[in-house]
């Protein structure tokens, strides 16, 4: 009996082994520390499509070391540490921890990141991403000032948004099927996304990342958001293809021909009066101050030429 109970005691020992070593399979941990951040609290927040959830937070201490365990996704997710109004953004996919050191004054921009490459690219691309949205909010002041003309403007916001489109597309052609290509895409400026869905160049790569998401992750509702926006900027695109128009057939016409009702309240034709002949067309507003001179012209120029077939529309 004692025999019994030992294996009994041994086999429920091995099961929850078993069991907690699942359970930690099931999380993920980040932590690390922050300097300078003495009684501030730091927040983990989940963010998702359309919202971002608070998951936990820690009041840190002098020591500044903090750590959070969360169930890991079922699909790869994004997610944020914030502190005050400053965040860094990272990556939760296969990996199980991931490490932060940074400084409270600092703490968007000068972090270090261990344990997740895609955190690591995630990091590049936000700084490239702050870089755009500083030069373009120096641009917007100079522009503002009457310091640079509209064209130099428009141009230089092109070039700005080109830079980070060159850093982004590194890391959405590399690792297309990446939580950094997916990032990368979705990177805003003002309300507006840097990639154009409805950009010829800028579609093809919604289409790299929308279909590797798709092979690797097709149960995701990410892989579902993301293909069906590219369905249907593609769907757009092919609707706004040129017009081929040597297939168009064409007949020549000497005039665009119009209607337009008379004094007497008549719809007039313009080919009942033009053809032939020769005919100004006016287009007047009664109510400005030129529009009886220019009437007095116009009548001086129909009492001369009439006799000579010359009309008025």
């Amino acid at each position: 009996m004692k025999q019994i109970s030992a294996q009994l005691l041994v086999i429920f020992g091995i099961c929850m082994l078993l069991f907690t070593a699942c359970n930690k399979a099931s999380d993920f941990t980040v932590k690390g520390v922050v300097s300078g951040a003495d009684g501030q609290t730091m927040y983990l927040e989940n963010v998702g499509i359309s919202n971002i959830e608070l998951l936990d937070s820690v009041k840190l201490t002098a020591a500044g070391k903090f750590k959070f365990t969360h169930k890991r996704p079922e699909f790869p997710d994004f997610y944020r540490l914030r502190l005050n109004n400053q965040l860094i953004n990272f990556a939760i996919d296969s990996v199980e921890t991931v490490t932060f050191a940074a400084d409270a004054g600092t703490f968007a921009t000068s972090y270090s990141v261990e344990g997740s490459e895609n955190s690591k690219a995630i990091k590049a691309i936000t700084l490239a991403q702050l870089d755009a949205n500083q030069a373009i909010g120096r641009l917007r002041k100079e522009y503002e000032d009457k310091h640079i003309a509209d064209t130099t403007y428009r141009a230089r916001i092109l070039e700005t948004a080109e830079a980070y489109k060159d850093v982004a597309r590194k890391y959405i052609y590399a690792a297309p099927m990446s939580t950094a290509a997916y990032f990368a895409l979705f990177q805003q400026i003002d309300g507006l996304l840097f990639f154009d869905l409805y950009d010829r160049n800028d579609v093809k790569a919604y289409g790299a990342v929308a279909t590797s998401y798709d092979h690797f992750y097709p149960g995701s509702p990410r892989s579902k958001h993301l293909y069906n926006l590219t369905l249907q900027s593609m769907k757009v695109l092919r609707a706004q293809r040129p017009v081929n128009l040597d297939d168009v057939k064409t007949t020549e016409v000497s005039f665009l021909d119009i209607e337009l009702p008379n004094l007497k309240g008549e719809v007039v034709k313009l080919s009942s009066v033009a053809e032939g002949k020769p005919v100004i067309i006016n287009f007047t507003a009664y109510q400005a101050e030129w529009s009886p001179a220019l009437n007095m012209a116009l009548g001086e120029l129909y009492t001369q030429y009439h006799s000579k077939g010359l009309d008025i529309y």
